[in-house]
């Protein structure tokens, strides 16, 4: 028979195990909750929240529309209208490098028509197109050496990545089909690069490649245009959380913690309305060498960077220098002292210090995108002197392209200034020309044209004077050729991320 100490150890046994077991189950239940906790809201998430909880960022989305017109030279005494838009547009000339005035043919761009683009009608979004999968291909990669922005517009029977009636954050003025524009070829035209092939957008992919990262849209009208395209394509995936103000628009996609942001920057310098010299309070002073403020202390916390800017440079204004006046649009000064810049200077002079300031911030790493100049489509005149795109539903062929003096030059000026920013890099961040302007310069089709709202008894044809309707041949119908930009931001963003 065991001793009664032998007794005793034995009997201690269960308590022990007992007291493990017990440890093992709160342990569980501890690690069960926190981990509910983290995948309800991420820690990232909380801390992107306080940072985007600032409200003390100045409202720039004024209700001002800014129509400018389509010329073949520069603009000197034209008058800008004002419109009673939702959110700060302007309207404006284009043209892409190195051509003058009056129809020609570029080598670069094709168009490459289908058969027979009448099959394309209403109905639902198809799945499949002639390359296989709509998501076949969006994962995959180009050659990194590949030229992006030298190719031709093909048709695609797959159609777009959405429709308008599958995104709620379409602004009505680009709702084309919603705002009853009768044709939809448009948005089939896709945009393929001479020496390989652009993969199809993939929002799961560009999800995956932005994990824990800040996309930021930062300047005009045109870059909410992108925006909104971004979201309507990424909607397809996620819906995402809105966590805006009056002040940032904010919209989050939990799944891989990416924070998509737009700031409204109209020149992406300083600029004030208050008196300046003999210059009166209202009349809006451009600071050429001041970066914008109210954007510049926030681009440590974004990843990647798209810049939209160049079309308010034909909204009345004073360019300044060193605090000296050197340049007036649609201005004219009390004296006949002659001046040094015009608003086509002044734009390449403001690209320049904007992304100097951006190569050389001594706390930004993130890759910024300069999405080159958006062609606008006035022709016939400008905007308030019979110029028109109604009734364009193809991209321009070869040897129809009608250009535009003004467009070459601003994107000629937007190249230069980029060229020198780039020699100043001294930071680890990374400067990209998305050159989108000459490509565009074909696809007068995408504009919403007089499709701009829902009003029943909007003019849509001309009248019996032969005057065109009011219309809007600036911004991008969506779905339409906007979409194209993004599929290239996502190139971009994949080459630095993953390289060739």
């Amino acid at each position: 028979m065991g001793s009664m100490k032998d007794y005793h150890s034995t009997s201690s046994y269960p308590k022990l195990l007992s007291s493990i077991v017990l440890s093992v189950g709160i342990l569980a239940f501890f690690i069960t909750f926190a981990s509910w906790v983290l995948s309800t809201e991420p820690i990232g998430a909380a801390v992107r929240s306080y940072f985007y909880g600032v409200d003390h960022i100045k409202d720039y989305d004024s209700p001002i529309v800014l129509v400018r017109n389509k010329t073949n030279h520069l603009p000197s005494n034209s008058s800008i209208f004002l419109g009673n838009e939702t959110s700060p547009e302007i309207q404006h000339d284009e043209k892409k490098l190195g051509s003058d005035s009056s129809s020609k043919e570029t080598g670069s761009v094709n168009t490459v028509l289908p058969e027979n683009t009448d099959s394309v009608h209403d109905g639902d979004l198809p799945t499949t197109s002639s390359s296989g999968s709509r998501e076949n291909n969006a994962g995959g990669s180009v050659d990194s050496d590949c030229d992006l922005y030298h190719g031709e517009w093909v048709f695609d029977q797959s159609g777009p990545l959405y429709r308008n009636n599958t995104c709620p954050v379409i602004t009505q003025m680009q709702n084309c089909q919603g705002n009853g524009r009768p044709d939809k070829g448009y948005e089939n035209w896709r945009w393929k690069p001479s020496h390989c092939k652009l993969p199809r957008f993939n929002g799961t992919k560009f999800l995956e490649l932005m994990s824990d990262k800040t996309l930021a849209f930062i300047g005009d009208s045109v870059a909410r245009n992108q925006m909104e395209s971004l979201l309507c394509i990424l909607w397809q995936v996620e819906a995402p959380k809105n966590r805006g103000n009056r002040h940032m628009q904010r919209w989050y996609f939990r799944s891989k913690n990416v924070m998509i942001v737009r700031i409204w920057s109209s020149w992406l310098v300083h600029q004030t309305s208050e008196p300046f010299s003999y210059i009166p309070k209202g009349v809006v002073k451009v600071h050429l060498d001041i970066p914008d403020e109210n954007f510049m202390q926030y681009i440590p916390k974004f990843d990647v960077i798209v810049l939209s800017s160049g079309h308010w440079f034909a909204k009345q204004s004073i360019y300044l220098l060193n605090n000296e006046i050197v340049g007036t649009q649609l201005w004219s000064l009390p004296n006949s002292k002659p001046l040094k810049v015009n608003n086509v200077e002044a734009f390449g002079i403001s690209v320049e210090t904007i992304l100097t300031a951006m190569a050389t911030h001594p706390n930004y790493t993130g890759i910024t995108i300069v999405r080159s100049f958006s062609p606008d489509h006035y022709e016939g005149g400008t905007w308030n002197t019979g110029g028109s795109c109604t009734g364009k539903v193809k991209p321009a062929l070869p040897g129809q392209l009608v250009e535009n003096g003004f467009t070459n030059s601003m994107h000629e000026k937007q190249v230069m200034g980029f060229n020198r920013a780039s020699k100043k890099l001294t930071n680890r961040s990374r400067l990209k020309l998305m050159d989108i302007t000459e490509a565009f310069q074909y696809r007068h089709d995408g504009h919403p044209g007089p499709y701009r709202s829902l009003d029943p008894n909007k003019k849509t044809t001309r009248g019996p004077d032969g005057k065109p309707p009011p219309q809007d041949c600036l911004h991008w119908c969506m779905p339409g050729p906007v979409d194209t930009w993004n599929e290239l931001v996502l190139e971009i963003v994949r080459r630095e991320y993953e390289g060739g």
